[in-house]
């Protein structure tokens, strides 16, 4: 329950206290009008007595009286209806007192927080902490102790003091009946003795005559006290004392009084400041609120309301119409406009009361009326000096007496009386009136006890001693009048008895009992349920509520409060549900939102009584409590209503505010009623902004997602025209992509990389066409002027409705800035000059175009974007701020049907607004205030800086395809115009395949534009030469000849002249390979390129273009290098010996075989599959040419058996080619020498295809650098691989002997050859003949290691076991046994036949040369042994057995590079065929110290068979 300003005990006193009459003679009220005050009205601020008093009970005991206040009222004689509901005049009065007491708007607010929730009350209470979970308890303790931990509510304790005020006097209860009557008289009557004579006839005459119900007199012996008023600026003092020392005389000098009032003179007045204590107690509003009334009140009319001086002669008949006197008709709507003024107003009543007033003072003056103008401060003090006189020696002693006398009574009385009555009544059954009788006697009081029966007057003893604040014994006599009343089922006086014996145990000091919450309850059951009197009940409710809410018991408190609402008065319903929704959050565990709940409840009763402002403020303070928690449709509910209510009240932004809540939220109403939100809206909004020429106010609709707001720089890409494929570089028609992102800031770093010398420059920044929350937008973005900038804005349509929008343009704000001149004068000042916004309707097009879009509808629940272009014509910094637009419901077929204005179309309820682009940068989380707060940083994408004109350039593709085979060459083109006013130059292109395409090298032959001038429209440059069997064709290139200097490197595109002027476009070739993986690849390309003015703000620009491309496979290509078995030139005639003609070049390369550290031939197997299965209509292929490059070594001719010119192979077919390879001819010995490549050609066809040319070197070489690159970074096997561990250790390893054996055993096994496989293939497609054609490239590392043109798919690497034991450390690097078995190479010569006469001789001996070959560059230990025999019985029955005549076994140390031959017997039993390859021989390198490595055995040549035949 709120906060009073009383304390409990003090209200519940100020609520019953004694009353005291007044009767004026009409001089007396003229004295008194001269303050502008009536007589009561003049004594009512000094009615609280200061100090205290005394009185003694009927046991002779002082009982104190302290803080005592009486009630002063002129006599009013009349009639008042029955106190069983409240009068017409009543509920009018309490309904204005109520509306006139509002709460302070734009003051401090009281916060109390519970829980989750903080709920903000207008008043001047302390803000309060009360948590709703964890520890509350503490907190609570700390909060309950504490008076001012709740808000206030001065309208309902206005209510409360009228309520009680003008509440009728009853029959059944005395404490509203007067104790006493002041009759006053001026001093300046002629005879005043005779009209004090006059005044008490008048008195008696109205209390015991019977002609008047009102008002009603406490005891028949009624207290007359007689004071004399004695005007000090007018009447005579002297014959004022003696008047009063004659009333001394009459009455006695503690039953009159002399009180001097108007001492103040005209001259002081001026200066003399004197308080006005009338001002509070005259108006209106509670006597404790700060509010300030809407609507200033006179004061008079406060008097005569509560004087109950209705009795201007005429009785008050209120107009039929107003049944109830406030809008109380369950008929008219809470949320209507307010009708015009009420004639049960207060100012009708002013009217009604201003009749009496219009005497000496002045009537009923304005607002700044002031009272008391003649009193001076003496004056005051003598005011208060008479009330305590008249209280402590007239009225106390009167009710002390009245007291004594009642119990006298009732002692002599009682005893004899009383008990026999209950005696006769238990024993006979008489006395009691029948049920029926009784039920309807339960409401009155006369017809059932008279006056003077013994249980009134222990009711007016009771009351008495209430009064006077003996509590203890009123206790005792209402506890007793009770038990009376319940035995007689006089159920009213019963109530009342009830009700003021709880009453008056809760005022007993030291609480000797608890609080009898029970007597209240039933009390107000009485009178609610039996005595059908409502207004007992209220007050009974009233008193009882405070009190449970002084004990805590907040439950309780509402529980009482909600069970007395009901349907009869609106007011009090709203009132007491407020209280209950204090209660509720006041309570040791805060019921929050039954708090919000019952708010609810009072602001629709308040509503429907007719009290808006309050209905708006419980509204208001209940939806603190359900925003936000996810109850949309109480949501929409209340802010509906606070939109109606504040529009009502004439504040439109504040009904403005609630229908956008409405619309911003995401509703889960149906659409009918989200549509008429969405039309009560705009027309609330239409309503207010008529007239009004201020900014574009903010629209709540349509949602705005401004973290997805997206801003593109620059034209939107051009389509493709013709066979013309643009570029595709950036649209916001792509998703962005973080890694896709990073990728092409690697490739432009790049490109920027090799424009600055391979470095990239230090304030490098890479270029972002298109800003979204994903990008790093802590820096300006950088526009260019005459280039678009367009905002992709991100709209959303909450409702279920659609929503049309038109007009929709950006709002923008744009600075002129001389960036020239701050770059070329840094110290100067910017030269700006002020800024320049589109929120005006003013032409800006000289500054900005503006792109408007005319319409953009939007369907329910949609999500559109809507992207929108601005032109900056200056150079200058500029600041997108918004979007402006019109907003409107889109007409459908019901929306016009519940419109405001009946027929008003939907077309013109259209409003246009704005809504701002508040974008917020990433949070920020470096530093430890950033972790432990919410930063963010800046987001500047909405705030590009607009630089001087750039080159803009545009890139097509023509005759690019989608698809290719493995390995294909094709020839495209690329046109690049310069669309822009300025110049551009290095050009530059940089590609994540490198591999993949080609311009050709500067130094290569040019290739013509158009392909039809190459034979057979071939891409390669080919000669016609028919394959003879020759030797390969040998040309000598490097890679720089290739313009390929690094595989990173962005390549440099060759332009003429090195620029390309504006307007300018050139057309060069391109040439493309498939890639050697088939799948599907996304190749990216980066044209990088610059200003030919220097100077910008922007550095370069950059284009992008992805493509992909469909790779099918084509043919696989295996091949394998091994050492020839020719011995060397000089040796016996073997298989394959070279010719005579080149034995001059055979002497060169033995020279530069003994240079490089090998010697001798190679023999290359090349294993061609055709892998195609047949995609893409290709019948066969055609293997026209077989390429070699390398340093070292070249293909020398082909000595394939079968001879074939010309290869073919149709789907999965296979063919197997052998070449001769031979070492190259030494270089000169020059630094570009190292870098020098042989290309040697053999073709199988009728044209050789110039392998060192482009494009095929190109590619070479591109591959190449790729295949490099990938082993350099492990993601493929080198082709020497990591040295294994040998079987036998050697001893002593790790010095530097051992690494360098190892090295030279490993060099030799090295071979650096590369073969390039170049063919044809024939589709067919649209019956159409095709050629295509293409390369492959393998590269032979390894002696005997095969090697592949198709990636290998990696093996899965086994588990390895986790080791925590430290392992030794490795030993030096070994040669591994497979390196050992090639140090020796062996070769027999013998005679292939030979005849022997086995008749004549038994034995035959042949003569047999072991010719032994050191492979390596260091000294080897040889061993052979020719004890070997064959184990395979097979293979002895095969070829026969003989045996080696001589030593079984030799050793041999060979030098680098030596060739030593051994010269061996055989001998031969008998004719056969024999295989000599028996021999085995073992090698090792020779160690410096004894006990090396173990001999490894050497790899067995061919099998060397001889034919032994019998000679005749």
């Amino acid at each position: 329950m709120a906060r009073c300003v009383q304390s409990v005990q003090e209200f519940v006193q100020d609520s019953f206290v004694p009353m005291v009459a007044v009767l004026c003679s009409e001089d007396a009220e003229k004295v008194a009008r001269g303050n502008n005050l009536g007589f009561a009205e003049l004594l009512r601020p000094f009615c609280r007595l200061t100090s205290e008093g005394h009185i003694r009970d009927p046991n002779n005991q002082v009982q104190p009286v302290k803080n005592l206040r009486i009630s002063i009222n002129n006599v009013c004689t009349r009639p008042t209806p029955a106190s069983g509901a409240l009068s017409p005049a009543q509920r009018r009065l309490l309904s204005e007192v109520v509306s006139s007491c509002q709460p302070p708007e734009g003051g401090a607010a009281n916060v109390i927080t519970a829980g989750e929730y903080d709920l903000n009350f207008n008043d001047r209470s302390l803000k309060a902490s009360v948590p709703w979970y964890g520890a509350w308890k503490e907190t609570l303790s700390q909060v309950g102790s504490s008076k001012h931990h709740t808000a206030t509510t001065p309208w309902f304790e206005a209510y409360r003091e009228s309520f009680l005020q003008t509440m009728a006097a009853s029959d059944h209860e005395f404490l509203n009946h007067y104790l006493a009557c002041l009759l006053v008289v001026s001093s300046g009557e002629t005879v005043p003795v005779e009209q004090f004579l006059k005044l008490s006839q008048e008195q008696h005459r109205i209390q015991h005559s019977g002609d008047y119900t009102n008002p009603k007199w406490f005891i028949p012996n009624t207290l007359k006290y007689y004071v004399l008023l004695h005007d000090m600026s007018q009447g005579d003092e002297h014959r004022a004392d003696a008047v009063y020392e004659d009333m001394k005389q009459r009455y006695g000098s503690q039953g009159c009084y002399l009180l001097k009032v108007n001492s103040r003179t005209a001259a002081a007045g001026a200066d003399e400041q004197i308080p006005d204590p009338w001002s509070q107690y005259l108006h209106k509003n509670n006597v404790h609120s700060q509010s300030l009334c809407d609507e200033p009140t006179p004061a008079a009319a406060n008097s005569a309301l509560l004087e109950n001086n209705f009795c201007s002669g005429e009785a008050d008949t209120p107009d039929p119409a107003e049944k109830d006197g406030v809008p109380n008709c369950l008929d008219s709507h809470p949320l209507q406009l307010e009708a015009p003024a009420d004639p049960g107003s207060l100012d009708t009543l002013r009217a009604m009361t201003s009749e009496p007033t219009k005497g000496g003072g002045g009537g009923a003056g304005g607002p700044v009326m002031s009272h008391g103008a003649c009193l001076t401060l003496n004056d005051h003090d003598r005011i208060r000096q008479f009330i305590q006189e008249f209280t402590f020696r007239g009225l106390l002693p009167h009710i002390e007496k009245n007291i004594r006398q009642l119990n006298d009574q009732l002692v002599s009385r009682k005893g004899l009386s009383r008990s026999l009555f209950s005696a006769t009544k238990k024993w006979f059954g008489g006395g009691k009136v029948p049920e029926k009788s009784i039920s309807e006697l339960k409401n009155t009081s006369g017809l059932l006890y008279p006056p003077e029966a013994p249980e009134l007057q222990i009711r007016k003893m009771a009351d008495l001693c209430f009064l006077v604040q003996h509590y203890e014994l009123a206790y005792s006599c209402y506890h007793t009048a009770k038990k009376d009343f319940l035995s007689d089922q006089a159920m009213l006086y019963a109530a009342g008895s009830l009700e003021m014996a709880a009453v008056s145990t809760f005022l007993q000091s030291g609480a000797p009992r608890p609080y009898p919450a029970h007597y209240m309850d039933t009390a107000i059951q009485t009178y609610r349920d039996v005595c059908k009197n409502m207004v007992l009940a209220e007050r009974c409710a009233l008193l009882s509520a405070e009190v449970l809410k002084s004990q805590g018991k907040y439950s309780d408190a509402a529980t009482l409060l909600i069970k007395m609402t009901s349907e009869d008065s609106d007011l009090r319903s709203a009132l007491l549900l407020e209280q209950a929704a204090h209660c509720f959050i006041n309570m040791r565990n805060p019921m929050v939102r039954k708090f919000a709940f019952h708010m609810i409840l009072a602001g629709h009763r308040f509503s429907k009584a007719g009290q808006k402002r309050h209905a708006l403020r419980c509204y208001c303070q209940a939806m603190q409590v359900y925003r936000g928690k996810g109850w949309s449709l109480a949501e929409d509910h209340i802010n509906f209503t606070i939109g109606r209510q504040s529009f009502t009240l004439r504040q439109p932004d504040n009904a403005v505010s609630a229908f956008q809540q409405i619309l911003s939220n995401d509703s889960q109403q149906t659409a009918t009623q989200q549509g008429a939100f969405l039309r009560e809206y705009l027309y609330v909004y239409k309503s207010v902004a008529a007239g009004s020429e201020v900014d574009l106010p903010q629209l709540p609709l349509p949602c705005i997602h401004s973290a997805a707001t997206r801003v593109y720089f620059g034209h939107e890409r051009r389509l493709a025209e013709g066979e013309k494929q643009a570029a595709t570089h950036v649209s916001l028609d792509q998703e962005y992509d973080q890694d896709q992102a990073a990728m092409w800031c690697q490739l432009e770093e790049q490109a920027a990389a090799a424009a600055n010398r391979g470095v990239a420059p230090p304030n490098f920044q890479p270029t972002q066409c298109c800003l979204n929350s994903q990008t790093d937008n802590q820096r300006f973005p950088l526009a260019v002027v005459e280039e678009p900038v367009i905002v992709e804005v991100a709209f959303r349509n909450p409702l279920k409705v659609p929503l049309s929008l038109s007009e929709l343009s950006l709002l923008w704000r744009f600075t002129p800035k001389d960036l020239s001149r701050l770059q070329q004068d840094a110290v100067s000042a910017e030269a700006t000059s002020e800024p320049v916004t589109n929120d005006k309707s003013a032409k800006t097009d000289d500054v900005v175009t503006t792109e408007v879009i005319p319409e953009f509808h939007m369907s329910p629940e949609e999500t559109k974007v809507a992207r929108l272009k601005l032109l900056p014509r200056l150079i200058g910094q500029l600041n997108i701020l918004g979007v402006a637009y019109n907003l409107a419901a889109s007409p459908s077929g019901e929306t016009t049907a519940h419109c405001t204005e009946g027929q008003q179309t939907a077309e013109a309820l259209v409003v246009r607004g704005r809504q701002d682009l508040e974008i917020r940068g990433p949070r920020l989380n470096h530093t430890k205030e950033h972790k432990t707060s919410v930063c963010h940083g800046p987001d500047h994408r909405l705030d590009p800086i607009v630089t001087p004109a750039m080159p803009l350039m545009e890139v097509f593709f023509l005759q690019f395809p989608t698809a290719l085979l493995c390995g294909e060459i094709q020839k495209a083109y690329v046109e690049f115009c310069n669309v822009s006013a300025v110049a551009l130059r290095g050009l530059r292109v940089a590609s994540t395949h490198p591999h993949f395409f080609t311009f050709g090298g500067g130094t290569s032959p040019v290739t013509p534009l158009s392909p039809t001038a190459a034979e057979n429209c071939s891409a390669y440059k080919t000669l016609v030469q028919p394959a003879d069997g020759s030797p390969a064709e040998l040309a000598v290139a490097s890679a720089e000849d290739f313009a390929r200097p690094s595989f990173k490197a962005a390549a440099e595109i060759p332009l003429e002249g090195g620029t390309l002027r504006p307007g300018e476009s050139v057309q060069l070739p391109l040439w493309l390979r498939g890639p050697d993986q088939e799948g599907v690849h996304e190749i990216n390309f980066l044209f990088y390129y610059e200003s030919a003015q220097k100077g910008g703000r922007i550095s370069h620009r950059v284009l992008r273009h992805t493509v992909f491309i469909c790779a099918s496979r084509s043919l696989s290509v295996r091949a394998t290098a091994s050492r020839s078995s020719v011995p060397p030139a000089g040796a016996d005639a073997g298989v394959g010996g070279y010719k005579e003609e080149e034995e001059e070049e055979e002497e060169e390369v033995e020279e530069a075989a003994a240079a490089e550290g090998g010697k001798g031939d190679m023999l290359v197997f090349v294993d061609v599959e055709n892998v195609n299965q047949s995609e893409g209509g290709v019948r066969e292929f055609h293997i026209v040419q077989v390429s070699s490059c390398s340093k070292h070594w070249r293909l020398h001719k082909c000595i394939n058996p079968a001879k074939d010119k010309d290869c073919k192979l149709t789907s999965r077919e296979r063919a197997k080619l052998c070449f001769r390879a031979a070492r190259c001819k030494p270089q000169q010995a020059t630094s570009e020498a190292e870098d020098k490549y042989t290309f040697a050609d053999l073709n199988l066809g009728n044209e050789r295809i110039i392998s060192s040319a482009t494009p095929c070197g190109d590619f070479f070489f591109r591959c190449r650098a790729e295949a490099n690159e990938l082993r350099r970074d492990g993601r493929a096997a080198g082709a020497s691989g990591a040295f294994s561990q040998p079987p036998c250790r050697v001893q002593g390893g790790g010095t530097a002997g051992a690494a360098d054996i190892a090295s030279l055993v490993r060099k030799c096994n090295e071979l650096d050859l590369n073969i390039i496989v170049l063919w044809k293939a024939y589709v067919v497609e649209d019956n159409k003949q095709l050629i295509l054609e293409g390369q492959l490239h393998v590269t032979l590392q390894t002696i005997s290691k095969e090697a592949c043109s198709l990636p290998q798919k990696e093996e899965a690497q086994e588990m390895v076991l986790l080791k925590f034991k430290s392992e030794p450390p490795a030993p030096a690097s070994q040669p591994s046994v497979e390196q050992l078995s090639h140090l020796i190479k062996t070769n027999l010569h013998y005679p292939e036949t030979y005849s022997h006469p086995f008749v004549h001789e038994r034995l035959c001996v042949v003569p047999v040369t072991l010719t032994l070959s050191n492979c390596s560059l260091a000294q080897v230990d040889v061993i052979i042994d020719l004890r070997h025999k064959t184990s395979s019985p097979e293979a002895a029955d095969l070829h026969g057995s003989f045996a080696w005549l001589g030593q079984t076994q030799y050793k041999r140390r060979l030098r680098a590079q030596e060739v030593a031959r051994l010269p061996l017997r055989a001998c031969f039993l008998h004719a056969g065929v024999y295989n000599l390859s028996t021999p085995r021989v073992y090698a090792k390198p020779a160690a410096p110290e004894p006990g090396g490595a173990c001999e490894t055995s050497q790899q067995v040549a061919s099998p060397a068979l001889i034919i032994v035949t019998n000679e005749a």
